[in-house]
């Protein structure tokens, strides 16, 4: 009998282990995982696998003379098929000071509940 093959593999970063997880379809086309020390490797794993998602930063313009491009963020995981619609979104836009850290830019995107964050300050003096 000759062992399967893992689909994909991956380390997982839910906790600082970094296990190295397998992941196996069985014939009922059902996700195994391998690898994981905690609970927390197989959630990760499955997510990964199926709906994959990421914090995003990057920056858009500011008007600004001492800080012409704002660092920002997402406040939750956006699922990757939207990242690249999103960066466009904050590369067009342009804040008008004041801004507070966190606050909120683009709520919403494309209804998945994640919102543009400002990552830092920006008052009226700059």
């Amino acid at each position: 009998m000759s062992r399967q093959e893992p689909i994909q593999e991956m380390i997982c970063i839910s906790c600082p282990l970094g296990c190295h997880l397998s992941l196996y379809k069985n014939d009922k086309d059902e996700l195994s995982v391998t690898g994981n020390k905690c609970a927390r490797g197989i959630v990760y794993a499955e997510e990964e696998f199926y709906a994959p998602k990421r914090i995003v930063t990057c920056t858009c313009r500011a008007e600004s003379r001492i800080l012409p491009r704002l660092p920002v963020r997402t406040n939750a995981s956006l699922p990757k098929e939207h990242i690249n619609d999103l960066i466009k979104a904050a590369y067009a836009m342009t804040v008008k000071p004041p801004v507070a850290c966190g606050q909120v830019l683009i709520e919403d995107f494309k209804g998945t509940g994640v919102n543009l964050i400002a990552s830092m300050s920006l008052g009226d003096g700059h």
